[in-house]
């Protein structure tokens, strides 16, 4: 028994941890800036080149034991430590780390730099050492620019200047958006509300239709349930069709003609309740009316005398 514990122990282990490192994949680079003069500062005030990773999935990942690096031949040159809450990215979020060389300063600082001017590798390994995702960051990139991609965690990569339809997003989407275009559309076409009001109408009572048919499921279970039982504890070896059968024939009406009939044969000795009927019963030869059995003699005392 305890060797199958162990068993199940070990491969429920292996899959969590096959699925962790398969949810693993789906963090992407999605933004670096190389050299920064004007945009976010780190949590001592310092503008510092910094690398934005993005969660794609629809669940929170935790990062720590992963890798960054800008050398491919040292895939491991820096591990996120363990231990760290702020490590845990939730679904379709972002985390910023800042390239400055000093991880001494706390987990989201790099033991490396990036260096303005040249082309920027910059590799995003999982624990094992297998790589998730890699980007080469142009030369031409200039001070307070980033190499982005268009949209969180897939298309193409593209240089963002900070101009107005240009942004710069550390820690956030990658494309702003400020209105919905669902939303606008659907108030285009229904401008009075009488759609919206319909749509909601009818899921309420979709609602309620599905609550009466789940209801009247769970009663018919019920039902079958308790004949299933009864019929167990009876013993009896009667079919399911014949027990129907038995039992089909219970409408009141038919209930109320038996309790009438009952009623007829229990009060049909008299017209009335209150008379008492007492017939006259010739009884049959009983010896102890027999005049044979009397006694034959008078008894007579006697006076002995001396």
């Amino acid at each position: 028994m305890k060797k199958r514990i162990i068993i199940a122990a070990i491969a429920l282990a292996a899959g969590a941890s096959a699925l962790s490192a398969q949810s693993r994949k789906a963090v992407r680079l999605n933004e670096v800036m190389v050299e920064n003069s004007s945009s976010i500062v780190d949590d001592y005030g310092e503008h510092h080149g910094w690398i934005e990773l993005f969660n794609s999935n629809f669940a929170p990942i935790q990062i720590s034991s992963m890798y960054l690096s800008n050398d491919s031949t040292n895939p491991k040159k820096y591990p996120v430590p363990l231990g760290d809450v702020n490590t845990r990215i939730e679904k379709r979020q972002h985390v910023v780390f800042f390239a400055d060389g000093e991880p001494n300063k706390g987990t989201f600082h790099t033991n490396f730099t990036l260096i303005p001017g040249q082309d920027n590798w910059i590799g995003l390994y999982d624990a094992d050492g297998s790589l998730i995702d890699e980007i080469i960051v142009p030369a031409e990139l200039s001070i307070d620019q980033t190499y982005a991609r268009k949209s969180d965690g897939d298309g193409e990569w593209a240089i963002r200047t900070g101009a107005d339809d240009d942004y710069i997003t550390p820690s956030s989407a990658n494309v702003i958006k400020d209105t919905n275009s669902r939303v606008e559309m659907f108030a285009e076409i229904d401008e009075n509300g009488f759609g919206m009001t319909i749509m909601a109408m009818c899921v309420v009572f979709s609602a309620l239709l599905l609550l009466c048919l789940c209801f009247y499921a769970i009663g018919a279970i019920g039902k079958s349930v308790s004949r299933s039982n009864k019929i167990k504890s009876s013993g009896d070896d009667h079919t399911d069709r014949e027990v129907r059968a038995a039992t089909a024939h219970d409408s009141g009406e038919e209930i109320a003609a038996i309790v009438m009939a009952l009623h007829e044969h229990f009060n049909a000795h008299d017209a009335e309740n209150t008379i008492l009927t007492i017939n006259k019963v010739k009884r049959a030869y009983s010896p102890w009316s027999s005049k044979i059995y009397n006694l034959r003699e008078i008894p007579q005392h006697r006076i002995n005398r001396r």
